[in-house]
């Protein structure tokens, strides 16, 4: 039986876990900024005991309602897409849960659009909204700092998706407002307040 030697000029073939070098995992900038210097001060400034108290951010969910466009499947396509090139990830469609005859509604009808981002997508979303989006709202003077649901998660509406980069004006069909609540772990609105505060949301003061 005839039986194949190895030669010296051969390489010795890697493992899987050698041949993949070890990469650094990519954090955005707020998650740093999180790590190093908010759950250090939310600490100090709450005396949290064990650091699995300190408030952090879980997702953000930007939804958009399809108003007189829900019958037209162009629109309603135009719409997801501007989402996605907002956010980065593919929009949900929501239906209408019960019919109401005064606005015209069905049930099972298309009535929205909605995206859930967490991690690193939630990271640089939040990045680029307060530090890009918002600066570029007209006359600009701050956010409402009361606009908290009692359980430390903070909603703000958007009266135009212009304000995002990606938007090119000149290719909108139509402007279109959207709601932005941002989830937290914070079991007090003061908590989360300070939380986005350290974050750089520009409350107003």
């Amino acid at each position: 039986m005839a039986t194949t030697k190895k030669t010296a000029a051969e390489p010795a073939k890697k493992t899987a876990a050698e041949a993949k070098p070890a990469g650094k995992v990519y954090k955005s900038r707020v998650q740093e900024q999180y790590e190093k210097e908010v759950v250090p001060y939310l600490e100090g400034k709450f005396g949290y005991k064990n650091p699995m108290q300190v408030p952090k951010l879980v997702k953000i969910v930007i939804s958009s309602g399809l108003g007189d466009i829900k019958d037209n499947a162009k629109s309603i396509q135009l719409a997801q897409n501007e989402l996605k090139q907002i956010t980065g990830q593919q929009p949900v469609l929501t239906k209408a849960k019960k019919s109401v005859a005064n606005f015209k509604v069905r049930e099972g009808m298309t009535i929205g659009l909605k995206v859930t981002l967490r991690g690193k997508m939630m990271y640089d979303f939040y990045d680029k909204f307060i530090s890009i989006a918002l600066p570029r709202v007209r006359d600009f003077r701050g956010v409402l700092s009361e606009s908290f649901d009692g359980k430390g998660n903070y909603c703000m509406g958007v009266k135009e998706q212009l304000i995002f980069p990606e938007i090119q004006y000149d290719q909108v069909e139509k402007i279109r407002g959207m709601d932005i609540c941002i989830v937290t772990t914070a079991q007090t609105d003061e908590e989360a307040r300070e939380l986005l505060r350290a974050l750089g949301m520009p409350f107003k003061k």
